[in-house]
């Protein structure tokens, strides 16, 4: 089983990126599980042709017995669509809504009963609190990759992950795979991007250029693998699903829950 975590700050493009690297996944025959750590709860829905599925945490509000086929749905190619969710609004914290949703599949043993071949977390990485620093934590996601572009608040972002990430390394927690591009056509923006990689000591997995394909398909509630699965630009996600098969540790097991040193800063530390 590979277990992989894409972040990125908020509007980066992590979800149009997570949903068409697990289309491309499931395409190859391989099973997989793609789990949405934004209280937007939007990450599967071009997976689901645009269908809102219910989340973990508003199943949990109105029913405490509860079943994995209450929260886990099937979407395109069979992959396996979670969404966390989050608080209403005002009322709570995103964060540790994550972590009641992962204890809720683990609960329900999700991972044993699915088997999923591959499990990609899509996480957003404005803050890497405890909550949202959970898919890095005790073993859930093994591999880390950072979406980002050129622009300084993307990178910045980017910066402060991959420094959470290094803090759960030294516990054998998980690891840095790389930056994804996803290209907004900066200026110099591949050479931006070099620096950013080489300076958080890392490396660039794959450049995905910005192209009218995406939104076209975003528009049809769909993903570019199935929309346009002829396209460069379903070419570039195959591509990059490719890479983060071959960067990916192939791990036994699926969630464990247990205490784990906190990324400070943020309301839901434990």
């Amino acid at each position: 089983m590979r277990r992989i975590a894409i972040y990125g700050k908020g509007g980066i493009g992590k979800s149009t990126t997570s949903a068409n690297v697990s289309a491309v996944l499931a395409e190859k025959g391989l099973k997989v599980m793609q789990i949405g750590c934004d209280p937007k709860a939007d990450s599967t829905r071009m997976l689901t042709r645009g269908e809102e599925i219910a989340t973990v945490l508003n199943v949990m509000r109105k029913d405490d017995d509860i079943e994995l086929e209450d929260i886990v749905h099937v979407g395109e190619n069979g992959v396996l669509c979670v969404e966390c969710g989050g608080p209403r609004p005002g009322m709570g914290c995103a964060g540790r809504g994550i972590i009641a949703a992962f204890e809720k599949l683990e609960e329900l043993d999700a991972m044993k009963v699915y088997s999923p071949d591959v499990i990609v977390y899509d996480v957003l990485g404005d803050v890497v609190c405890g909550g949202f620093a959970m898919p890095i934590r005790n073993g859930y996601a093994k591999d880390v990759f950072i979406v980002t572009s050129g622009e300084m608040m993307a990178l910045y972002a980017a910066n402060n992950i991959a420094e959470a990430v290094s803090n759960f390394s030294s516990s054998g927690y998980a690891r840095l795979g790389g930056l994804i591009q996803n290209s907004r056509n900066v200026e110099d923006e591949d050479s931006i991007i070099d620096r950013a990689a080489k300076e958080i000591g890392t490396d660039v997995v794959c450049r995905i250029p910005r192209d009218p394909a995406v939104q076209r398909c975003e528009q049809m509630s769909m993903t570019v693998i199935s929309g346009e699965p002829d396209s460069p630009q379903a070419g570039a996600y195959r591509l990059l699903a490719n890479s983060l098969l071959e960067r990916s540790e192939d791990v036994k097991g699926g969630m464990r829950l247990g205490k784990s040193p906190a990324v400070r800063g943020g309301c839901c530390d434990e």
